[in-house]
């Protein structure tokens, strides 16, 4: 079983609530994981992905294991924990712009993905 971390405006177009969790069949991918997950939710099809290329949207960032997979070719295998349930795969809408300074939250470096759960919607946040 994967699960998935969509952001807010996602799970609101898929109609859910925290965490997805999806049936993958064979080697566990970015393109396998998306592709299990547009067939479940297809009202998702086109907004993770072009609906001709099937490349990221630009303002869409992929993390697994509090790395950042986004850059990653969709066919290379994600790590074991996230093939086994352990850790999510994370999709999250990336901001552009701004200065840097106003966030003085927890960032990806210093309290991995557990720390963004209350921004996320999917949990208390954590120190």
């Amino acid at each position: 079983m994967i699960r998935v971390i969509l952001p807010a405006h996602l799970r609101t177009l898929a109609h859910v609530e925290g965490e997805v969790q999806l049936e993958v069949e064979g080697r566990v991918t970015q393109r396998s994981v998306l592709d299990a997950l547009e067939a479940r939710y297809p009202m998702l099809q086109g907004t993770i992905r072009d609906h001709v290329t099937r490349e990221r949207r630009p303002f869409l960032r992929f993390f697994a294991c509090e790395e950042d997979f986004s850059l990653e070719p969709p066919d290379s295998p994600l790590p074991d924990e996230v093939a086994k349930g352990k850790e999510p795969f994370l999709i999250i809408g990336a901001i552009a712009g701004g200065n840097v300074g106003w966030c003085k939250g927890p960032k990806f470096s210093s309290g991995g993905w557990t720390s963004h759960r209350a921004a996320w919607g999917v949990g208390p946040l954590q120190h």
